[in-house]
């Protein structure tokens, strides 16, 4: 194990912080020698999206009791990086293998294609078209939504925020659902609205520091509810809110229940879920069934794939707030909302 860790990491192509042997499952129908599983920026500890993934991993690790090993990305790496990084995973007999982000197209395009055989995962991204790639998307804006409503119900000033990681199609679906939801309560509300880069290269989804300084300004500008969809960046908006006494919401895991953000969690109130760790298990239990999952996977509200954290006593409190979530969720599945990505 440890030479391969050193192999990974003298090729340009990140850590392996997990290395846990192969094999069959339970059953003793799976071949391969587990799940391999390649983390965006910002890397494991991030406390939302690469975490939600790592949840999925260890779960399917354990329940189908098979191997694993994954890797963490580099700073300023290339799309060549992760192609070597996708195929070590591959060589060494993992899967499936899952790309944890849209950066990884390009990546599992070209090793998708030389390891037939083989099935692979990329979260957040529907470009890879091959027979034996599973795209894992959400209905973001659905989840983003319900924050909105959450929102709305819960400032004093009618004045909001919302901080997107990069300025990317992917997060528009976050604030266009955000904003949809908040205007259903208070067409009037005020929302402040700020990216934090324009690409990822940038830092914009693994920089706690510009995080809080957006966060900052935009309270010190009047907002008192502000929503992040910005990866590790979401953890400097988390920590502004705690210290002004006003409400975050987090994104993508329960961030309440994380505990590197147990000391801010008192001002965390609610998150809106995006169910990364239910697609990567998902996929991976339909390897080891012998009946890959391929093309779009889309997950949503009906299917419980996104939705809002309740789990803040202070949020539980706030019936009305509750009451209001819980009936926009409802609109939604029953198709009497629809909610725009744009």
């Amino acid at each position: 194990m440890a030479v391969a860790a050193v192999a990974l990491l003298a090729a340009g192509c990140g850590k392996s912080s997990t290395d846990s042997g192969g094999g069959a499952s339970a059953s003793g129908a799976y071949s391969g020698k587990g799940i391999g599983l390649a983390y965006d920026i910002g890397g494991k500890g991030d406390q939302s999206f690469n975490d939600a993934a790592f949840a999925g991993f260890e779960k399917a690790e354990k329940e189908f009791k098979i191997g694993g090993r994954d890797i963490e990305p580099q700073d300023g790496e290339s799309t060549a990086d992760k192609v070597q990084r996708l195929e070590q995973l591959a060589k060494a007999g993992y899967n499936p293998i899952v790309g944890v982000g849209f950066v990884y197209a390009p990546a599992v395009k070209e090793v998708a294609a030389k390891y037939p055989k083989i099935t692979f995962g990329i979260v957040d991204d529907d470009t890879v078209k091959a027979s034996n790639v599973a795209d894992l998307l959400f209905h973001e804006e659905q989840g983003s939504y319900l924050a909105g409503v959450a929102a709305a119900k819960t400032t004093k000033k009618n004045h909001i925020g919302f901080i997107g990681g990069v300025d990317i199609p992917l997060i528009h679906k976050f604030e266009a659902g955000f904003e949809q939801g908040a205007r259903s309560v208070n067409p009037k509300i005020k929302i402040e609205s700020q990216y934090l880069t324009q690409t990822a290269q940038e830092g914009g989804f693994a920089s706690p520091d510009k995080g809080k300084d957006a966060a900052n300004g935009q309270i010190e500008a009047g907002a008192d509810v502000v929503y992040a969809a910005a990866g590790l960046s979401g953890q400097g908006v988390i920590q502004s809110a705690a210290a002004h006494k006003v409400w975050a919401i987090g994104v993508d895991s329960d961030q309440y229940r994380q505990s590197a953000l147990a000391q801010y969690k008192d001002w965390i109130l609610g998150s809106a879920l995006k169910n990364v760790g239910g697609a990567v298990y998902d996929l991976t239990k339909s390897v080891v069934d012998g009946k890959p999952h391929t093309g779009e996977v889309r997950g949503d509200l009906k299917s419980g794939a996104v939705g809002f954290a309740d789990s803040n006593p202070k949020y539980q409190a706030m019936k009305d707030v509750v009451a209001a979530v819980d009936k926009a969720k409802q609109d939604i599945v029953d198709g009497k909302v629809t909610v725009r990505v744009e």
